[in-house]
């Protein structure tokens, strides 16, 4: 179907279908977790540890595919498990890139191992590399909804401390916070927001939703209520935009997702470097 200049007709088109009103429910409680973790995310330079765990969930999903379980219980398993091996490896986020990596090639083996035992095509594995957000069902809205809301209550509860560490760790620890066990507690809500958001945009671009609108927020406010605001909108609105676009292309919702992110990451960037070289000539 070709676009429409009305996009309120548009909108009711689309949503006469179940799986369009799953995909865009589905992808606005993934897009607020995305936004909300990824901050925190980008705030502790832990961006190689939302990296790790998206694979370390692969591998999880080839293991429960070959066990005949839901490839989202292993993913969540293993991220799970990986996340809380990695804060307990690396007690400093600024420091545990060893650490990370180590738990990361170890997983990988294990995944490559459960791909070459099963002897079936494992369609359902291979689906959580790329996303299938197309696909959701309602069961699987609850369980992202159910998910995203002990996302969001850990986080407003645990909110000021993991404020302060993450902004100087140093600090924190001299003020006598329980830095590994925020440190885990972040691990574990790192773990499920990305276990969630691999339906969206899958596993090898889980960086779209969990970094890339946070980094932009960053880049436009030092405020953290400000920038976790931001990061949640950006987020939001490639979502929503990904998701409209995909109905009149048959390219995968990841793609759009993905590409709009980036083409806003680099504007800003730009824009910025702009100002700063404008504000140095008047200097």
């Amino acid at each position: 179907m070709p676009f429409s200049i009305n996009l309120i007709s548009d909108l009711q088109e689309m949503w006469q279908y179940a799986f369009m009103q799953h995909a865009f429910e589905a992808g606005t409680i993934v897009a607020i977790v995305a936004g909300i973790v990824g901050y925190f995310v980008v705030l502790r330079r832990s961006s190689f540890a939302a990296h790790a765990l998206s694979h370390v969930g692969f591998a999880g999903a080839a293991g429960a595919v070959l066990f005949g379980v839901d490839p989202v219980l292993g993913l969540l398993l293993f991220t799970s498990a990986g996340g809380i091996t990695m804060a307990v490896l690396g007690r400093r986020a600024t420091q545990r890139d060893v650490q990370i990596g180590t738990v990361l090639a170890f997983m990988l083996g294990l995944g490559v191992l459960f791909i070459s035992l099963y002897t079936g095509y494992a369609t359902e594995a291979y689906s959580i590399l790329f996303g299938e957000i197309l696909g959701i069902s309602v069961n699987d809205v609850l369980v992202t909804l159910a998910a995203s809301f002990v996302i969001v209550s850990v986080i407003v509860v645990v909110y000021r401390p993991l404020l302060f560490a993450s902004l100087d760790e140093d600090v924190a620890e001299a003020k006598g916070l329980p830095m590994l066990l925020l440190g885990i507690i972040f691990m574990l809500l790192l773990a499920v927001a990305t276990s969630i958001a691999v339906q969206v945009v899958g596993v090898l671009l889980i960086f779209s939703l969990m970094v890339t609108p946070a980094a932009i927020a960053q880049r436009l406010t030092k405020r953290s209520r400000q920038g976790i605001v931001i990061s949640v909108s950006i987020a939001l609105a490639a979502t929503w935009l990904g998701i409209y676009i995909s109905y009149y292309e048959p390219y995968p919702v990841s793609f759009f997702i993905t590409s709009m992110v980036f083409a806003l990451y680099l504007i800003v960037v730009i824009l910025q470097r702009i100002r700063m070289n404008s504000k140095a000539t008047m200097d």
